[in-house]
């Protein structure tokens, strides 16, 4: 149960700032979403089907909290926790903790979540597949992989060295 209480008491806070801090850091409502940061960390860390069932309770929650339609955040977020797990590998976890590849893997990750939320989210849909594509899934994601930079060089490493 500690597996999951842990990642879940994290999450609150951040849900926190991602619904009221990050519309202060967004330009033209593209902003970082942090909650798909903590998602890869701990995928990264514990594999893809705990990384699913953990996006899906994060999206869950993000949905019920956010006034959303439910099951927007729950399905993107579970698919993004679904792909960053094809990086799992418990020989490997330093390496995929390094800058360049956690800045790929958020990346991947928070472009395909953006994409996946912008389609099912409560936007309207009526932009070409150009701006969907560019400024709706990969700025996002760009973003989101600059502000997990930040996170992962203030982290300490000994907190995902076997978590």
């Amino acid at each position: 149960m500690n597996k999951y209480l842990i990642p879940i008491l994290i999450f609150i806070p951040i849900l926190f700032s991602q619904i009221f801090a990050v519309p202060f850091i967004s330009f033209d409502n593209i902003g970082p979403n942090l909650i798909l940061i903590l998602l890869v960390f701990y995928t990264l860390l514990n594999g893809q089907i705990y990384g699913s069932i953990l996006g899906f309770i994060f999206g869950l929650f993000f949905d019920l909290l956010s006034g959303g339609i439910i099951g927007s955040a729950m399905f993107s977020l579970t698919s993004a926790g679904f792909i960053a797990g094809y990086f799992f590998n418990p020989n490997k976890i330093e390496t995929n903790f390094s800058l360049l590849n956690f800045f790929f893997i958020v990346f991947l990750s928070a472009t395909i979540e953006s994409f996946l939320f912008t389609i099912l989210g409560p936007d309207e849909f009526n932009f070409d597949l150009l701006k969907l594509i560019f400024e709706r899934s990969v700025v996002p994601g760009f973003y989101t992989s600059i502000i997990a930079l930040i996170v992962i060089v203030l982290l300490p490493k000994r907190n995902y060295q076997n978590d």
